[in-house]
């Protein structure tokens, strides 16, 4: 039996990986090792660790990395911590191969701590682009440091290549949070009413704002610039949480003050994926700066107002309305995003990111590579001249 050990750090990735879990816990050749840390195990971000025991999933290792502090300085450190939990816990719990996601801070101590151990790792979502966040530069990192690669797209399998990675080891699997579209069922209204306490009786905007973290002394002024624009489309909205990065806890106040001051206006510290789901099904569109919105928002024909650089340069469809960082610039974002016609221009409208197949894709390599030294040892791929 193959064992496939698997690091979550966030409720993003969580929701991402759900469909893969399910495969690997279903097929009698595989054992799942799950890897549990960074905002899971923090009640601050909702204590999701509870959602991945309620959805049926053994945790085989809880690593404590998170400080509360999200200076640069305390970032940094949650990555040394992480290192040493992680290096801890694979050190008694050994998997066949370590299978990562995306490019988070806490990501990125789990694939350092695997590495003196000759651990195989695959990455899911490399070749992506974020430039406007130190995201970017971890993705990157731990590309180079990983051994198969799934990727959502064709081109970020050639920029993959085009770093020095061996085709082989690239695998164009799509994204797998789309497979939950296909799996996960949408609740009805009023039960996402009842769950949250919210209204949505009106039309809402569901609004996700992530610090630009090459950015972050211009934290306070970009939130307080999106909540004006808010303020001025007089509509519903719904906020959930940001991630733990640098400054993320000034965007969590500046919020919970705007919510209490502004009556139609609420924060969901944790929707699940399901709930999210759900509330994209229903919004009127979405605001922020999430990769939900630009990889999972084109499956629902969903408006999306995508504010400033922390996505830029990444792949998306026409639902998509990249705006400034301007309280003017939102605001008609917004305008045109909620309009009868820009929506009517999505009907029938592909996602780029993949079929909704991912996951079968990614658990097959998992489970038919070759454990050998073919594997372990990577050489440069230079692309012909």
């Amino acid at each position: 039996m193959r064992t496939i050990g698997v690091v979550t750090v966030a409720r993003s990735d969580y929701g991402i990986y759900l469909p893969v879990l399910n495969h690997i816990q279903i097929d009698p050749d595989l054992r799942l090792q799950l890897f549990v840390g960074g905002m899971h195990l923090s009640p601050e971000f909702g204590l999701t660790v509870h959602t991945i025991e309620h959805d049926g999933f053994s945790i085989a290792a809880r690593v404590e990395m998170l400080l509360s502090s999200d200076t640069p300085e305390g970032i940094a450190k949650s990555v040394g911590l992480g290192t040493i939990g992680f290096a801890q816990a694979y050190t008694s719990m050994h998997p066949d191969i370590l299978l990562v996601l995306g490019d988070r801070f806490d990501m990125y101590a789990a694939v350092i701590a695997a590495l003196p151990f000759n651990i195989p790792i695959a990455h899911i979502h490399g070749g992506e682009l974020t430039q406007g966040a130190i995201d970017d530069t971890i993705r990157h990192a731990i590309t180079k440091m990983s051994h198969l690669h799934f990727v959502a797209t064709e081109t970020y399998a050639r920029r993959i290549i085009q770093m020095g990675e061996q085709p082989w080891r690239v695998t164009v699997s799509g994204a797998p949070s789309l497979d939950n579209l296909r799996n996960i069922p949408i609740s009805d209204r009023v039960t996402l009413q009842q769950r949250h306490a919210i209204d949505l009786q009106e039309p809402f905007l569901l609004v996700t704002y992530h610090p630009v973290t090459r950015e972050p002394e211009q934290t306070e002024m970009y939130i307080q610039a999106l909540l004006a624009a808010l303020t001025q489309a007089n509509m519903t909205v719904v906020f959930t949480y940001p991630n733990a990065d640098t400054s993320g806890r000034v965007i969590i106040q500046i919020i919970k003050t705007f919510t209490k001051e502004y009556p139609k206006a609420y924060l969901v510290a944790n929707l699940g994926t399901a709930d999210y789901f759900s509330m994209m099904h229903y919004a009127t569109a979405m605001v922020g700066n999430s990769s939900s919105g630009i990889i999972e928002a084109a499956s629902f024909e969903l408006p999306v107002v995508n504010i400033g650089t922390r996505q830029q340069g990444r792949l998306h469809a026409k639902n998509v309305i990249d705006v400034g960082y301007t309280q003017s610039e939102i605001l008609s974002g917004i305008q045109k995003a909620i309009s009868p016609t820009f929506r009517s221009t999505l009907r029938g409208m592909n996602n780029p990111y993949g079929d909704g197949h991912a996951a079968e894709r990614i658990v097959a390599t998992l489970k038919q590579i070759p454990l050998d030294s073919m594997l372990l040892s990577k050489s440069f791929y230079d692309l012909p001249l």
